[in-house]
């Protein structure tokens, strides 16, 4: 995480606070830079920070592929119990046990980014654990992401459309393994499901799409 403040934030000063206890041991870190959410917006020409959070939950982004592989974030978020980002008044969340992340806003009038992690002192999981629920070869490759659906879609905004389901989909072909979560998705689209499980399924048939926690209403749509 330090890493990335240094040679993606183009602030001047990191600020890193450490407190633990007989429980748990918490990090809070953050710069005064241009802020992650908005330099992942300009990078990808996306039209609200809020569609930066998607492509980080789904993992294997960075804005500077020479130096970084874009694992970073989506494996650190997973080895703490708590793991939030706050920036430009959105706030990325993951809390361990739970397989989606989520996404809020906040008013945060402070530049940059601020970062939070939290570890129980007497956890059992390992990174060795952590690596092994998101790889399905033998040769360990990170190919298996949980994309949590509800993150495209803003406020009470309901999925309808191919061009929603385009966002949930891009750069889903640098996985071999696709976990569609649904949670908190009471419906959808059949323009946004056939984008996804039609024509997406059968222009990219090597790639796996798991469909979870969908109800019946969605189930409906897809079939």
């Amino acid at each position: 995480m330090f890493n990335n403040a240094v040679d993606h934030s183009g602030g001047t000063t990191i600020t890193v606070q450490i407190n633990k206890t007989a429980a748990d041991a918490e990090m809070l870190m953050w710069d005064d830079g241009v802020g992650i959410f908005k330099k992942i917006q300009a990078a990808m020409g996306l039209l609200d920070e809020r569609h930066a959070v998607l492509e980080l939950a789904k993992g294997k982004f960075t804005t500077d592929p020479k130096r970084h592989s874009g694992e970073g974030i989506f494996f650190t978020s997973r080895m703490f119990d708590s793991f939030g980002i706050f920036s430009g008044g959105v706030f990325f969340s993951h809390e361990f046990g739970e397989p989606e992340d989520w996404i809020s806003e906040v008013d945060q009038t402070r530049s940059g980014t601020a970062v939070w992690m939290k570890l129980y002192n007497h956890t059992a999981r390992t990174t060795k654990k952590t690596f092994d629920q998101f790889t399905s070869d033998e040769d360990f490759t990170f190919n298996k992401t949980v994309v949590p659906v509800k993150l495209a879609k803003y406020g009470d905004d309901n999925l309808i459309s191919r061009s929603q389901a385009k966002r949930l989909l891009a750069r889903i072909e640098l996985f071999k393994v696709v976990v569609l979560d649904f949670k908190e998705v009471p419906t959808i689209g059949q323009a946004f499901a056939d984008e996804i499980f039609r024509v997406f399924a059968n222009e990219h048939p090597d790639i796996q799409l798991v469909l979870v926690r969908a109800n019946s209403e969605v189930k409906r749509m897809i079939e």
